[in-house]
């Protein structure tokens, strides 16, 4: 069965069919990965509870936990103003990143941005 017309309608995808999805977890609210779906994976997400995502390397539809055990149950899936990226919160069941780090930022780490707040003049 494929993605309902009127979420498909919403969606901007990039040239190769897919759109961004930003996962958060339920709890915490700490953002631990991107990655990216198609129609037929935003569908199986929406209609199953798992959330399942388009592997760019592999080319393949890619339901997180298959081969890990480290699934994510889908609480909620929105999708910005602009139709161009998702948000799907999550209970994340074992480590999010495929490094074994709870999130995909704690794999990747800091930049050393400048903190804002941390500058004079601020309260």
């Amino acid at each position: 069965m494929p993605l309902s017309e009127d979420i498909a309608a919403r969606l901007k995808r990039t040239e190769d069919g897919l759109v961004c999805a930003v996962v958060q977890d339920r709890d915490t609210r700490d953002v631990l990965m991107v990655a990216w779906m198609n129609d037929e994976a935003l569908h199986l997400t929406l209609t199953t509870g798992r959330a399942v995502y388009w592997s760019r390397s592999r080319g393949e539809l890619w339901r997180k936990g298959d081969t890990s055990g480290h699934t994510q149950d889908v609480h909620a899936v929105e999708i910005d103003c602009d139709g161009d990226a998702l948000l799907l919160t999550v209970t994340q069941h074992g480590p999010a990143c495929h490094t074994g780090e709870r999130r995909c930022f704690d794999a990747g780490g800091d930049l050393g941005a400048v903190d804002a707040d941390a500058g004079a003049g601020h309260a």
